[in-house]
C-alpha cells in the first residue's frame, strides 16, 4: 500500500517510521531543500510522546539533546529585584517524564529513525490531489497513492488542496510568537533570562550543544496584517511591540538585522473538527494545532502520528475505517488541548498588572515548594497542567511495537 506524507518536521517522520515498520510503501515530500537545522525554538515532549519515542529506539538521542535549561531569571519591567526560578520544579509539577529539546534536533532524530525505509523528496511540494489518489508535484512526475497524509503544519498545503481555501477555521488567541538566532555569548549557560511586562515577554536561552542562542518574543496584540513569509514586515512589527522595554531587550532587537534564522507567527488555534476526506487525512498542526507555544502541540503531534499509523496498520490499510478510528481516539485529547491553550495564551502573556503579578508570584511559589508537594497537587487536575501527561496512548500490541 502506497502512502504519501507531506511534511518532514515532527508528525511526518513519526507516522512515516511506524507505517514503514508495518510494511507500507512510504514517501515523504518536503518543501524545504533539506531538513531545517537552524533556528526554531525549544519544544516539550511529555510522557506519552516520550513513551512512543522510547519504542522507536530514539529516546537516548533525545535525552542527549535536551536544552539543559534548569533555571530562569525573571526581570520585571516595573522594576524590583529579579526573580530566580527553579525550572526543574515547574516541570515536575506538569510531568512525570519530560524533556525540552530544540525542534530542529527532534525533527532530525525522528527523520534518522526511519530514513532507510522511507523515500524522501526534498525541495518539492504537492500541487493537486485527485479523489482516486493521483498526485501531481511541482517537480516530481505524477504518481498514484492509496493514502495521502498532510503533516505540513498550521499553514498546510494539503489541507488547502483537500478542504479548500477557507478550511483553516482558525481562532486567533490574541498573541504573537517570534524566535531569532543570536550569538551564544549573549545567553548564560543553563539559564533563561526573561523580561516581562504587561502584554509582552522577551527571553534568551541556549542549549549545551548549540553554537548559538535563541531569542523568544511573545506579545499580545489585536490581529496584525502581514504575509507569513514577509520577514521584513514581521521584524518591524516586533520592534514596535517591544520598543523601550529594557536596554537589554533593545540590544536584542538590533540583532534582528543579521540573524541567520527568524520565525514569526500568530498564536492561532485550528478549529477544524473533521480531519479526513476520501483518501486524505491530516495529522499534527495541519489538522488540529492547539496554538504554537501554548498547547503542547509537539507531543500531540507525536501521539496523533502514532495513532494514525497504528489504525492504518490495524485495519490492514482500510483508510476509511482507520480514519474514523483515528478521529475517535484523538478528538478528546485535541479538544482538551485547545481548551488548555486558550487559557495558557492568556496566562503566559498577561494583559494587566494584576495578572502579571499573579503569574510571577505563582511561579515563585511553585519554585519554592518541595517538588513532591507540587507534583501531588498537580496530579489532582488532569485537564490542567497535567493534561499532556494524561493523554491516553493505545497499545497496538504485537505489530506496531515489533522491530
Amino acid at each position: 500500500m502506497r502512502v504519501l506524507i507531506s511534511g518532514a518536521s515532527i508528525a511526518g517522520p513519526v507516522v512515516a517510521y511506524w507505517l514503514a515498520r508495518r510494511g507500507f510503501d512510504v514517501t515523504v515530500v518536503e518543501r524545504a531543500p533539506t531538513l531545517r537545522k537552524t533556528g526554531g525554538h525549544a519544544v516539550d515532549l511529555f510522557r506519552p510522546a516520550m513513551d512512543i519515542s522510547a519504542h522507536m529506539g530514539v529516546l537516548p538521542r533525545i535525552e542527549e539533546r535536551t536544552t539543559g535549561t534548569t533555571r530562569m531569571t525573571i526581570h520585571r519591567q516595573s522594576g524590583g529585584r529579579p526573580i530566580s526560578v527553579d525550572l526543574a520544579k515547574i516541570v515536575a509539577a506538569a510531568s512525570d517524564r519530560h524533556v525540552e529539546i530544540m525542534r530542529d534536533d527532534l525533527s532530525e532524530i525522528y527523520y534518522d529513525a526511519g530514513r532507510d525505509d522511507v523515500e524522501y523528496l526534498f525541495g518539492d511540494s504537492i500541487t493537486a490531489i485527485s479523489p482516486d489518489g493521483d498526485v501531481t508535484f511541482q517537480r516530481t512526475p505524477p504518481r498514484r497513492f492509496d493514502v495521502v497524509i498532510g503533516a505540513d503544519g498550521l499553514h498546510s498545503n494539503v489541507r488547502r488542496l483537500t478542504f479548500g481555501d477557507d478550511a483553516g477555521m482558525t481562532r486567533f488567541l490574541g498573541a504573537y510568537l517570534a524566535v531569532a538566532s543570536v550569538p551564544k555569548t549573549l545567553a548564560p549557560e543553563g539559564e533563561m533570562h526573561c523580561h516581562v511586562g504587561v502584554g509582552r515577554m522577551a527571553a534568551i536561552y541556549s542549549a549545551r550543544h548549540l553554537d548559538d542562542a535563541r531569542l523568544v518574543f511573545l506579545f499580545r496584540s489585536p490581529q496584525l496584517h502581514y504575509h507569513h513569509r514577509d520577514t521584513l514586515r514581521q521584524k518591524q512589527l516586533l520592534r514596535t511591540a517591544f520598543a523601550a522595554m529594557a536596554p537589554r531587550v533593545d540590544d536584542w532587537l538590533t540583532r534582528l538585522e543579521d540573524t541567520p534564522a527568524f520565525y514569526f507567527d500568530s498564536i492561532t488555534q485550528l478549529q477544524l473538527d473533521g480531519w479526513s476526506q476520501g483518501r486524505v487525512t491530516l495529522v499534527g498542526d495541519a489538522g488540529y494545532c492547539p496554538g504554537p507555544a501554548v498547547g503542547g502541540s509537539t507531543s500531540l503531534a507525536v501521539v496523533g502520528a502514532y495513532v494514525l499509523a497504528g489504525e492504518l496498520a490495524r485495519t490492514g490499510g482500510d483508510h476509511a475505517h482507520a480514519f474514523t478510528a483515528y478521529q475517535r481516539r484523538m478528538s478528546e485529547p485535541v479538544r482538551r488541548s485547545r481548551a488548555f491553550a486558550r487559557t495558557a495564551a492568556k496566562t503566559i502573556v498577561p494583559a494587566s498588572r494584576a495578572a502579571l503579578w499573579a503569574v510571577t508570584r505563582g511561579i515563585q511559589v511553585v519554585s519554592a515548594l518541595p517538588s513532591p508537594l507540587t507534583r501531588t497537587v498537580a496530579k489532582l487536575n488532569t485537564t490542567g497542567v497535567r493534561l499532556h501527561d494524561s493523554i491516553p496512548v493505545p497499545d497496538y500490541a504485537a505489530g506496531v511495537w515489533q522491530h
